[in-house]
Order: C-alpha cells, then structure tokens, then sequence
C-alpha cells in the first residue's frame, strides 16, 4: 500500500486513532511518519503534541494502573539515578538499569501485558544463546528440585539432583 501523505513510497507505518467512537487511520512511509507531527487535519489539532512511543507508553501507565497506584508511585524516585515516577511518565525513559527495580511495582504489570512475560523469552544471541539457555535450564531445574522436596517427592528429586550435578560439571 502506498503513503498516504507522499503517494510515493510504501506504506509501513500504520497509525489509527479514535476519538468519541470515530476512528480514523493514517498509512505512513517511515520518511513521512518521522516528519509527521501526529495525524494530519482534524485529527492533528485534537491531539495537540506529539504522537511519539513515549506519549503511548505514558498513556498505557494511566491506562493500566488504578489511579490510587499512581499517587502512590508518582513519590517514587530511583536512588541510583535520581529518576522520579513523574519524569518517567512525562518522557517514557528510564534512566538506568535500578530504575526497573525502583518502579517495578508500576512497570511489572505494564510488561507483562503488553509483552505477554516479564522475562525476555525472545530470540537469542548466536555466541551466547547457549550459556543462556543453560543457565535458564538449571534455574529451572532448581526451583522443580524445591517443588519436588516440598511435595516430598523424593525419587523425582533425586533425578532433578543428578541432572543438575551433570549440568554443573559439564560447564
């Protein structure tokens, strides 16, 4: 499909927004889609700023956390970084990697149902997918191993045991 605003390029960015139960649709070459400010006629003056990842990402906080949560968390501040709640939700941006530990309570809840886990289960790199992998595994391991002594599951315990002890020895 070709782009709406030059007509000459293809297509691959598809905007839709809907306002008081009307939805309009905007297809975008990637070129015309940086150059946009938002939608175009009507729909750019309703939106007034920016239709950019970081305006969605703090739409979606206020869309799935009650806004008693919010009070409580807009405190909050990373004491690694000194990144506040309110700046993260203003620009979309963490400032370092504590952040995600500091704020957790608000952006768990966000991951987990945009992404579908909290975990990147994704792709892996080539030279270290392997290490990953197996470092996942004898995670997994541990915790059935845990599962298996409280359900006093002895001989499945064992051969969990054993598992691990090869899986150890082979790195």
């Amino acid at each position: 499909m070709q782009c709406e605003n030059c007509k000459k390029n293809e297509a691959n960015v598809y905007l839709t927004q809907i306002i008081n139960g009307k939805k309009q649709e905007l297809r975008l070459c990637e070129q015309c889609a940086k150059e946009l400010n938002g939608f175009h006629s009507e729909a750019s003056n309703s939106l007034g700023s920016a239709f950019t990842f970081q305006s969605i990402l703090s739409g979606l906080m206020d869309y799935m956390s009650p806004s008693q949560h919010i009070t409580k968390t807009s405190d909050l501040t990373c004491k690694n970084c000194g990144t506040t709640y309110s700046e993260f939700k203003k620009n979309g941006l963490l400032g370092c990697s504590k952040c995600y530990e500091e704020f957790n309570i608000s952006i768990n809840p966000v991951i987990k149902k945009v992404q579908g886990n909290i975990e990147h289960v994704g792709k892996l790199p080539k030279k270290m997918g392997k290490e990953i992998v197996e470092k996942r595994r004898l995670t997994k391991l541990k915790e059935d191993l845990q599962k298996a002594i409280a359900s006093e599951e002895y001989e499945k315990a064992a051969e969990i045991r054993d598992q691990i002890k090869s899986l150890q020895n082979n790195e």
